[in-house]
């Protein structure tokens, strides 16, 4: 749904009103993050599903504080200058994890421009210390780009993690709008070096709703075929207040649908579509689901003329 009177839609539409149910297992996810003195993307990003997820007993800590050193358009996430890594931290999440007697446990952070290896010795001790006390949980990292550091990605996949995913968040030409200090072919060229070196899972996602053209969507999934993405994610971008990126379409579940058929005709094996899918939502289905299905190695497809994958370039 675009906007009638204006340049952008002032009302969510129908199929945007979420009904928000709550029980048990809701508290208990919030007595051991506070207890725990843990953050959670969920909320820090205040994710629509939140209410879901906790109710269901699954959240996707998010560790390294909650500030980050990038101020992108479309992100929740206080930004400026932050805390000092806990080293106490990774212990605390595996306490949460044996809490809450978690099977699936999804990783992320805040962008941690400031330090030298991009907060992935952190990602790699997590992963670690859930490994060493948390027997037959798997274990998602969503990762920032680090930089384009090659050493950071290895340290990272070194953990062996099941699952190495990093947003694309939005087509390359809206990067310089809402993601000013993030390279698009960088956050390709980090996916493509994940799939090539490793045997995690690759997964990315990225937002509808910021101006993208149905031409530009096609041709993204394609870049996200060819670097070797198993999962994608596809979801509604929702401005986290007023002085954020507007939003420029509410995206009917329709044109979801067309876009997820046409990732599944290109060939990537798993596709989340929808105006409530978000990175790490149903992480663990999307998983299970994805390692049913063979795994190849090299991407050979007719492309249509103006949706040909871009060359990229390494760094």
């Amino acid at each position: 749904m675009k906007a009638e009177n204006g340049p952008y839609p002032r009302r969510k539409p129908p199929w945007l009103k979420k009904r928000m149910t709550v029980n048990g297992s809701y508290g208990e996810v919030l007595k051991s993050l506070r207890t725990l003195s843990l953050h959670t993307v969920c909320q820090e990003a205040r994710c629509p599903n939140h209410f879901e997820c906790f109710s269901e007993g699954t959240a996707t800590f998010m560790i390294l504080g909650d500030r980050c050193t990038r101020n992108c358009g479309f992100c929740a996430v206080r930004f400026g200058s932050p805390l000092e890594a806990d080293p106490t931290e990774p212990q605390r999440i595996t306490e949460a994890v044996r809490r809450l007697e978690l099977e699936h446990v999804v990783i992320t952070s805040v962008t941690r421009d400031d330090l030298p290896d991009g907060g992935a010795g952190h990602f790699a001790a997590t992963v670690g210390a859930i490994r060493g006390q948390c027997r037959g949980v798997s274990i998602e990292v969503l990762i920032p780009d680090f930089q384009g550091d090659r050493t950071a990605l290895e340290t990272v996949l070194a953990a062996q993690p099941e699952v190495l995913n990093h947003n694309v968040e939005t087509v390359p030409r809206i990067y310089p709008t809402v993601r000013p200090q993030a390279v698009y072919d960088r956050s390709i060229e980090l996916l493509r070096r994940a799939r090539e070196t490793s045997g995690a899972v690759v997964k990315s996602g990225f937002m509808l709703g910021l101006g993208e053209t149905e031409s530009e969507v096609t041709s993204l999934l394609y870049d996200l075929k060819e670097a070797g993405c198993d999962i994608v994610t596809i979801g509604q971008y929702l401005s986290p207040s007023a002085s954020h990126a507007p939003v420029a379409e509410y995206v009917p579940p329709d044109q979801f649908e067309r876009y997820a058929e046409v990732a599944r005709e290109i060939g990537i094996p798993t596709v989340a579509s929808g105006p409530f899918v978000r990175s790490s939502y149903q992480s663990r289905t999307l998983l299970k689901k994805t390692l049913r299905i063979p795994r190849e190695r090299s991407f050979r497809a007719n492309v249509p003329p103006g949706t040909e994958p871009r060359p990229v370039q390494s760094g």
